[in-house]
Formats: structure tokens, C-alpha cells, sequence
């Protein structure tokens, strides 16, 4: 049995919270290895329903879950969320919850900036989600950022801090803000320090221990390869690289420890805030695949915008990520349509384009160029084998995997965990 890395391969939101929810009942250990709050898990049990952020899946099971360093935390918002699910009857205790040390420190000047930013870009907004995950990047690889392990020596802060308020006094002057207030920001830190201290370890140890016992590790993406910083619609994107290369920096294992790639892709295509989409449709279509699929943010609440799946981009997500297999979820939402229609290449003028092109001045010139399919009659809800689903859908996903070149292990057919059709199990490699 092997490790499995899921990340999503467009552009987030594509129902990865079930599949993880599903695969971390059968793993021995849960990582997170990149981004911050900004990501949003929705995990369905029972009758109990849970929202995650910063917290690692495996947590609702009581799998043991790291967070690790190539995850920006927020003391604050992981407080909160910690008491939230506590008020559900999970259990969050030092021995399920390990944080690295090296993780770095959202903190609240982080969120002003992102704000302030955002609000002063104009026609250059990004969709940000303004919980300053960018900022804290920055600070990150400028090296003056303030870490896990920095809350355990707050008496040696200030040279630091001196770092720190360099930079970003400047920044606020020239958005006519106050200086960092530094003795509120030290109080505050005093204040967090304790709980969060009580989670921090050095996880890599943890890591290099499970994997030489063999034991099953599920590393957990966040948001979509479209979203990496490098490989995505920038600058349209995350602060942070989300493909599956990541998990071994952002988590301190080697490159090897990722295993079956899991990329989960949704039966149509999503996407939250600005950026190009080819696919996307602003007719009662579109409206009805969002209806149907309940499309809005689980962080910020925002509605998606809803589109034809896009075979282009998806295939090349499988190219840049290595992904082995795809989980392919919410195949219900097309149930009833006469026709489906597939994105299978781009057009800009007289030029087809088989990929999408990286500039954004052409990435919103291109026509998508469509296959049309039939749609089927029956429903595919619920359905737990292959024999449940309709014959039209079924020539559907196997369409799909010859257009992206990638296999389907598995197909979502509902948010409850069960509702899942097994092709290849990813923890057998």
C-alpha cells in the first residue's frame, strides 16, 4: 500500500473535501502541505457536515493530521476553527494535531495589506479572498517572516520585528496608514502563543517515521493547479504552488513520498472571483449548472461561475501535476440535459491552440472549440457501481478520459461519503 496526494485540477472547488473525507477513513496520517484559510473542505458524515480551512480532513476521523511548513497559519482563524469543531464533538488534541514549527504567521497586518491592496487595484483586481495569504508569502521567501517557532522566543522578537516593520510601515505609509502597532502585535502573540505551541513539532520526524514504517499517507492540496502561482491563470492565482511537486517541500518528506496523485475534477467546470474562463456560460445554462451544484465558496460565500468542462485545461493540469488517476465528482449536476458539450481545443482568430496560452491578453481572447455529446434521462445520484449510472453517462467518462489522457479511479456521485463509484484504488497504487 502506498501514499496518495490529492490536489484539484482546475481551478478549486471541486469537491475535494468528500474524496479526501473518503480516502482519510483508510489513511494512517493526513498532511496539509500548502496555502492557508483561504482553502475550504466541506466534509459530509452522517448527518453531520463540517467546514475546514486550515484544518487537515483526517481531523473529523481522528487520523492523525499535519500541517505543514508550506502552509501559511493564522493563530487566530486556526483558534477559531479548532473551537468550532471542537463544538461538534471532534476531538482536537496534540496527538491528532501537529503543526510544523517552521510554518509561518499570517498576522493582522497581513489581512490590512491584502485589503488594501485589492481596494485600490481597480479593473487589476484578483479575487483575493483578503485573509492576507499573499503577504504572509511575501514575508515568507523576504525572509522576515515571524514562524511557529518565533512564538517560543517572543523575548528575541525584536530584531525581527525591526525586519518586519521595515517593510511593511512603508507599505501602509503609502496607503496613508498608521505604522505597525508592535506592542499590540507582541500582546497578541503572548496572547495565541500557548495554544498553538501545544501543536508544534518538528512534523518532519513525524513523516520520515510513518514512511519507513510503511505507513499510509494522504497528502492534502488545497485549492486548484489552475490556481498555482506558476502554472495557473496568473495573475489570476494563489500565492503558492499547488501541484502535486509541492508536497514533498512544503511538508519535509522527499519527492518520492507523493504516490498516487489523486486529482479531483468536477463533470463541469467552476471558478470563484476574477480570471479567464473560456467555458464559462452567463445564460440560464450556466444558471442551472450553479443551481444545481450548489455553487458558492465554502470560505467566502461568493458564487461561482459555471461552465462546459474543459477538457483543454484539465489535460493539461494532468501534464504539469503527474496526476495518475482522476476522481471525477458532481456527474449529477448534467443529469437532464439533451446535449452536453466538451471543450476540446481553443481559437484565437485563424490560430487552434491546444493548450491555453499564457498571457492574459489572449487567454480572454479564446473561443473555446466544442464536441457535443447526448445528455442522458436518468439520474446518476447516489449511484454506487457502474451498472447504476445511465449508458450515456458512463460513454460520457470515458470520453473524458480520452480527451485529458487520464484514468478515472474514481466517480462522486453525491456529497455522503458512500456515494462513490471505486474504478482503482489509489492507496494500492
Amino acid at each position: 500500500m502506498g501514499n496518495v496526494t490529492v490536489i484539484g485540477a482546475q481551478w478549486g472547488d471541486e469537491g475535494k473535501g468528500k474524496i479526501v473525507d473518503w480516502l482519510a477513513s483508510r489513511a494512517e496520517m493526513v498532511v496539509r502541505f500548502q496555502g492557508g484559510h483561504n482553502a475550504g473542505h466541506t466534509l459530509v458524515v452522517g448527518d453531520q457536515t463540517y467546514k475546514l480551512s486550515l484544518l487537515p480532513s483526517g481531523i473529523v476521523t481522528g487520523t492523525p493530521s499535519v500541517i505543514g511548513n508550506g502552509v501559511v497559519l493564522d493563530p487566530w482563524a486556526l483558534q477559531s476553527e479548532v473551537e468550532r469543531i471542537r463544538g461538534q464533538g471532534v476531538e482536537v488534541t496534540p496527538d491528532v494535531l501537529r503543526i510544523a514549527e517552521t510554518c509561518p504567521l499570517i498576522l493582522p497586518f497581513h489581512r490590512d495589506l491584502d485589503a488594501l491592496r485589492e481596494d485600490a487595484s481597480g479593473a487589476g483586481k484578483i479575487g483575493t479572498t483578503r485573509r492576507g495569504i499573499g503577504p504572509a508569502y511575501e514575508d515568507k521567501v523576504g525572509r522576515r517572516a515571524i514562524r511557529v517557532c518565533d512564538l517560543a522566543h517572543l523575548d528575541e522578537l525584536e530584531p525581527l520585528l525591526d525586519r518586519l516593520c521595515a517593510h511593511h510601515d512603508a507599505l501602509r505609509a503609502g496607503f496613508g496608514e498608521p505604522p505597525v502597532d508592535r506592542e499590540r502585535l507582541r500582546n497578541d502573540l503572548a496572547e495565541i502563543a500557548d495554544f498553538v505551541l501545544q501543536f508544534a513539532r518538528p512534523v518532519w520526524r513525524d513523516l520520515d517515521a510513518a514512511i519507513r514504517r510503511g505507513r499510509r499517507i494522504l497528502f492534502e492540496g488545497a485549492q486548484g493547479v489552475l490556481l498555482d502561482v506558476d502554472h495557473g491563470t496568473y495573475p489570476f492565482v494563489t500565492s503558492s504552488n499547488t501541484v502535486s511537486g509541492t508536497t514533498g517541500s512544503g511538508s519535509g518528506t522527499g519527492p518520492g513520498a507523493a504516490g498516487f496523485v489523486l486529482g479531483i475534477v468536477q463533470a463541469d467546470t467552476t471558478r470563484v472571483g476574477s480570471g479567464p474562463f473560456p467555458t464559462e456560460l452567463q445564460d440560464e445554462t450556466g444558471r442551472r449548472l450553479g443551481e444545481r451544484g450548489r455553487e458558492f465558496g465554502t470560505v467566502t460565500g461568493r458564487q461561482r461561475r459555471c461552465g462546459w468542462f474543459d477538457a483543454v485545461l484539465v489535460r493539461q493540469s494532468v501534464a504539469v501535476s503527474g496526476i495518475t488517476g482522476v476522481a471525477l465528482t458532481k456527474l449529477d449536476v448534467l443529469d437532464g440535459f439533451e446535449t452536453v458539450k466538451i471543450c476540446t481545443g481553443y481559437r484565437i482568430g485563424d490560430s487552434e491552440f491546444d493548450y491555453l496560452p499564457p498571457h492574459a491578453f489572449d487567454q480572454n481572447r479564446v473561443e473555446p472549440i466544442y464536441e457535443e455529446v447526448e445528455g442522458w434521462p436518468g439520474s446518476t445520484r447516489g449511484a454506487r457501481s457502474w451498472a447504476d449510472l445511465p449508458a450515456r453517462a458512463i460513454k460520457y467518462v470515458r470520453r473524458i478520459e480520452e480527451l485529458i489522457r487520464c484514468p478515472v479511479a474514481l466517480v462522486s456521485t453525491s456529497p455522503e461519503r458512500d456515494d462513490t463509484i471505486l474504478v482503482r484504488d489509489p492507496f494500492a497504487g
